[in-house]
């Protein structure tokens, strides 16, 4: 996007655009070059992707090629398109996010689907015909706690985070969706706020999983910006998740549940984890897409 002359002004429309972006994301080892590049043209000029074929003639104003030229610095960067734009996609919804939140990924679409599973579709078929109290630990940028309280609008949520930052993103994101849900937010770490007594039916978490030693060798986009305290599980990735596990069946209801996402090759280590404990049964790990177990789910057993 050199100056072609003192004289003239290109005329940079978005085909032409498009073109250069690719091939420049390319030529820095940006993955996926093209896709890259339209969703940044596109959240540039407020518009879906498909429109942009749609006006591939449409030359750009100066205002917009400095907002695009800035997008495409920050991005060569490392800043993932997420953050650039503030949103992401997740399930039916586009959640908000920033620094402070991890970005919603696939993966835990399986955690989701999981717990849609166990959740009953109404309270018609609950055996007490009573709402679910469901709590999420770690609540992040707020993508589970939005799907399931859309999903199973008919029960009563709970989210806590240690970051205030985040717990102030996932309300403002789940509330903008379901203005009417009955959920309550609280600060704290992990189950630190609640009063250990069976009271949920399901506690569900995606908490941090990479070994310490092993977040220097992820993608840069990923180390350099997202969360450390939300990617960090400790030595042996595992920290959190053991934590969780052996103290979560004294706020779990009889029969309660227990979700979480894990790292693809922790099952052996999380199965010891949670026999050791002698507090759940039927411990069962659900594949993700890739064939990978990405979450175990647990039942308390008294």
């Amino acid at each position: 996007m050199q100056n072609q002359g003192k004289n003239t002004t290109p005329e940079w429309t978005i085909l032409k655009l498009l073109q250069w972006t690719a091939a420049y994301f390319k030529k820095h080892h940006i993955e996926n070059p093209r896709t890259c590049a339209e969703m940044l043209l596109a959240y540039t000029l407020s518009c879906q992707r498909l429109e942009l074929y749609l006006e591939y003639d449409k030359p750009l104003d100066e205002p917009e090629l400095a907002r695009f030229k800035g997008f495409i610095r920050r991005r060569i960067a490392g800043e993932p398109v997420a953050y650039i734009e503030g949103r992401k996609g997740f399930w039916k919804q586009v959640l908000e996010v920033s620094g402070d939140v991890l970005i919603p990924r696939p993966e835990t679409e399986c955690l989701v689907e999981t717990a849609l599973e166990v959740i009953p579709e109404s309270r018609a078929i609950n055996a007490d015909r009573s709402p679910w109290r469901i709590l999420e630990l770690g609540v992040g940028s707020g993508a589970i706690t939005l799907v399931l309280s859309s999903e199973r609008a008919d029960n009563f949520f709970w989210a806590s985070d240690l970051s205030n930052e985040a717990l102030l993103l996932a309300k403002k994101n789940i509330l903008n969706y379901n203005t009417n849900v009955d959920i309550l937010f609280l600060t704290g770490d992990w189950l630190e706020p609640f009063v250990p007594k069976p009271f949920f039916n399901l506690i569900i978490s995606n908490p941090p999983y990479i070994q310490t030693g092993a977040i220097e060798h992820l993608q840069p986009e990923i180390y350099k910006y997202e969360p450390i305290v939300a990617l960090d599980g400790g030595a042996d990735g595992l920290n959190a998740i053991r934590l969780i596990i052996r103290n979560a069946h004294r706020y779990l209801k009889r029969q309660g549940y227990l979700l979480l996402e894990i790292g693809h090759d922790q099952e052996k280590e999380v199965r010891d984890i949670a026999e050791e404990s002698r507090n759940y049964k039927k411990i069962e790990f659900i594949k993700d897409y890739n064939g990978h177990s990405r979450v175990v789910r647990m039942q308390r057993t008294k």
